[in-house]
């Protein structure tokens, strides 16, 4: 069985949690995986181990984890693969950071973890940052 577990960087605020919440109910709507769980990195619950430890009691044998960022940067390259108990660590600027550690995911026997790509410079973004600058 497969899940998509959207991660999210989390805020103070109730916003970002909230966003991927909508965004996962939209996706879970199209019916394309049948788990969806979201995981924010910091100030917010679930954490992206919880995220990915509840779609593993789900069921799940194959999580495939997007970050929903724009850009790679130290979370996305470091931080996010480190909680998913990914062997790859990136080195930033030649060495690596410590600025503050998180908890990671020891990723049971027959589960798959597949990270993928940030958001980039997708070209459909391009419309809603138009509408956006029109105020729509």
């Amino acid at each position: 069985m497969e899940a998509l577990v959207l991660v999210g960087h989390g805020s103070r605020l109730p916003y970002s949690k909230e966003l991927l919440e909508k965004l996962a109910e939209k996706i879970k709507e199209k019916e394309v995986f049948e788990i969806v769980e979201i995981g924010l990195m910091e100030f917010n619950e679930p954490t992206i181990p919880q995220a990915v430890k509840k779609a593993i009691e789900r069921g799940a044998k194959k999580i495939i984890v997007v970050p929903v960022f724009l850009a790679h940067g130290v979370h996305t390259l470091r931080d996010i693969p480190h909680m998913l108990g990914l062997e790859e660590r990136v080195k930033i600027d030649g060495h690596h950071h410590h600025d503050h550690e998180h908890e990671h995911i020891e990723i049971p026997e027959g589960v798959e973890i597949i990270y993928r790509e940030p958001i980039g410079a997708d070209e459909r973004l391009i419309d809603i940052i138009l509408d956006r600058a029109f105020g729509k």
